[in-house]
């Protein structure tokens, strides 16, 4: 099984391009500043404390990407690695790695996001779930559902 799961900020805005041919296809690249838990050194220093890792998505993964994600971002990646590699102009191997998205979220709250822009929990399919507010609670703690909220979303019978 070959699945990554990532959090971490954008070190910068996503690169994208689009594919030429019959259907154009949007891929966008970027990085991701990955906090890595570790040890100390002898001295009491952690070194280096983040991972940049590639991330590539393609189609409208890679749309979502150049329209809603800028540099510090946090943000939420599953995908799987892969690896390749090409000879460059000096005619050395080169050995990549990359994550190919699978699905890509905001990781912060609109609220935390510095820049002002949309960065709720909205997954990649734009899709945002209204809840009540808690004052509509009742007097035994639990929370009124609203009329027109679909049983079926809900976690019981």
């Amino acid at each position: 099984m070959n699945k990554v799961i990532l959090m971490g900020r954008l070190t910068r805005d996503p690169e994208v391009r689009y594919s030429q041919g019959e259907r154009s296809m949007a891929i966008a690249r970027y990085t991701l500043a990955v906090d890595r838990r570790g040890r100390r050194n002898q001295d009491g220093d952690q070194g280096q404390t983040a991972d940049f890792i590639n991330i590539v998505a393609f189609d409208r993964a890679g749309e979502f990407a150049e329209k809603y994600f800028r540099q510090g971002m946090r943000v939420l990646v599953t995908g799987r690695i892969q690896t390749g590699s090409y000879v460059n102009k000096d005619g050395q191997k080169v050995y990549t790695t990359d994550v190919i998205v699978e699905d890509q979220e905001f990781a912060d709250s609109k609220n935390q996001n510095s820049d002002g822009g949309y960065s709720g929990s909205s997954r990649q399919s734009y899709q945002q779930v209204t809840r009540p507010a808690p004052s509509s609670a009742i007097g035994d703690g639990f929370m009124n559902i609203p009329d027109g909220v679909e049983d079926e979303g809900l976690p019981f019978n």
